[in-house]
């Protein structure tokens, strides 16, 4: 018999309209790419509730267990030094699972926050819902990328759409960047389709 339960998956939010929901947009930086092998060194959580985003924001930097490769360091700037007094990710999981879970967790190129956070949270026999806001998946339901499966790249997506950066590949400033990308999306699709619920977000951002 495995040691390892199967990870169950948090239950899904509400499927309400979207104005009326309440979304954890979130963004994570890591040590490097490859999704199997690197950690977490930071996270920012910003709170999306009745059509507006909310002063509840969290950043929270993370001390990880294994280097940070050099070409992710030029990109957020976060060293081993800077990071040394930081708690661990298994100290920070609590405090980040009780911000996200009963919300519609929202990223853009979700699958990078999905493949980190399920991995932090398979000892515990949990991962993310299954339904989850992608606003790269978004844009390209909106038709704003230019292949359907490139994921269009957050800084030039929020210019594109008039948008301000906010502190580029810092967790809380994308959070924050993807935030209001997420408010101009969900919008043009509303004005497309009356009645626009989270689960119509979720199934354009999936398509």
């Amino acid at each position: 018999m495995s040691g390892w339960a199967r990870p169950r998956a948090w239950p899904a939010p509400p499927d309400v309209p979207w104005r009326e929901a309440t979304f954890s947009v979130v963004d994570l930086e890591a040590t490097g790419l490859d999704l199997c092998q690197d950690e977490v060194v930071s996270v920012g959580v910003v709170v999306v509730r009745g059509g507006r985003i909310t002063a509840d924001r969290w950043y929270q930097p993370v001390r990880p267990a294994r280097p940070i490769d050099p070409e992710a360091m030029k990109v957020h700037g976060l060293t081993a030094a800077e990071l040394a007094g930081a708690p661990a990710l298994s100290e920070v999981l609590p405090e980040l699972t009780q911000r996200l879970r009963g919300t519609t967790i929202v990223a853009h190129a979700a699958w990078v926050e999905r493949a980190f956070l399920d991995r932090a949270l398979r000892p515990r026999g949990e991962k993310l819902p299954e339904r989850l806001v992608d606003t790269a998946g978004l844009a390209r339901a909106a038709g704003l990328a230019v292949h359907a499966t490139h994921a269009p790249d957050l800084e030039g997506l929020a210019r594109h759409l008039g948008l301000p950066v906010h502190t580029p590949h810092h967790a809380l400033g994308d959070a924050l960047t993807t935030a209001e990308v997420l408010l101009v999306l969900a919008a043009r699709l509303e004005a497309q389709r009356s009645g626009l619920r989270v689960d119509d977000l979720v199934q354009a951002s999936q398509s």
